[in-house]
């Protein structure tokens, strides 16, 4: 935290490509996985003012668990 913003960014972009060039970070969906995007795709398509915003999530989210 001693670093000012923009060296923090870098810090942990260069942390980010050094795990990532060591971690096979493909995936392949199952049939099931699969389904369930599906389903969840569909259910926002028939009702999309049940998607809650992105800020709401993260704010829960920080609340939730920091």
């Amino acid at each position: 935290m001693k670093l000012d913003p923009e060296e923090r960014r870098l810090a942990a972009e260069e942390l980010w490509d050094s795990v990532a060039s060591d971690v096979d970070v493909s995936h392949e969906f199952s049939e099931e996985e699969l389904a369930e995007i599906e389903r969840r795709i569909e259910e926002h398509e028939r009702d999309p003012s049940t998607a809650i915003p992105w800020e709401t999530v993260r704010a829960r989210l920080l609340a939730k668990y920091g």
